[in-house]
């Protein structure tokens, strides 16, 4: 296999995992997404707030961009993207998106894993958001580990602002075909929610609006998760996205 050779790939993007610490890259965010006939790619590194104004990308887009084989990633999903090469192609539109997902949907996590899958979508059974508060130490080590990072980067980065680590560790304990999970969630889409509704009205309110979100409304009207593996220790897997995928659409695509 020519890993040198330049491919071309377009996905719908699922995933914007937390911007993690990176001392080759800086700051990098892990992506993933799904191609038109249903073929998991996961990009990285992105070194996303990098990226200039018309090449940054949000959930549902439809993502053009080139990429190569990665020489230390053997995970058949994985590209080495060219950031540069990123460009947005519009979104899918929502009467789509359980067409595309619903075949991809396996019952557990470990289904996935037997069928040699560093990446799938499940359906939550019985799931329940909680928000656990974190020590003084554990905020300090985050944030220390983030500005060991900046300093990694070149001088012909732009300066980033300053990333603020989240009070709280957000996460999931839900059932799948295997049995319970409890599990850290590394959607960012949540950790960004959480300050913004900081900022219009209070902690406490903030808390209550996920709570609200995502043991209320994203059960009732139809939740998945979209989870993947680490390259380094593919036995353990990291819940990466938290995403509506309505009954009622999925219901519509099994028809069809």
């Amino acid at each position: 296999m020519d890993l040198d050779r330049d491919r071309e790939e377009r996905v719908v993007v699922l995933v914007k995992a937390l911007p993690q610490p990176s001392e080759k890259y800086g700051e990098t965010v892990c992506c993933a997404g799904v191609t038109a006939d249903r073929q998991w790619k996961r990009l990285f590194p992105v070194r996303y707030r990098h990226l200039e104004s018309d090449s940054t990308f949000k959930r549902w887009n439809w993502l053009q961009f080139r990429y190569r084989m990665p020489r230390s990633d053997t995970r058949k999903e994985s590209c080495a993207v060219q950031e540069d090469s990123l460009v947005v192609e519009g979104t899918l539109k929502e009467r789509e998106r359980a067409r595309l997902l619903s075949p991809l949907i396996t019952s557990s996590i470990q289904e996935a894993a037997d069928q040699g899958q560093s990446l799938t979508l499940i359906r939550p059974r019985n799931p329940r958001f909680v928000a656990v508060k974190r020590t003084n130490a554990e905020l300090e080590q985050a944030k220390a580990a983030f500005e060991k990072a900046a300093r990694q980067g070149s001088l012909l980065d732009k300066k980033l602002a300053e990333i603020k680590p989240s009070p709280y560790d957000f996460r999931f304990r839900f059932e799948d075909g295997t049995g319970k999970h409890d599990f850290g969630n590394n959607d960012w889409e949540t950790h960004a929610a959480f300050f913004r509704e900081c900022n219009r009205s209070s902690e406490d309110e903030a808390l209550s609006w996920l709570s609200a979100t995502y043991n209320e409304t994203y059960p009732r009207k139809g939740m998945a998760f979209v989870m993947g593996n680490k390259v380094r220790y593919p036995k353990t897997w990291l819940l990466l996205g938290v995403i509506r995928l309505d009954h009622a659409d999925m219901a519509q695509a099994d028809l069809f």
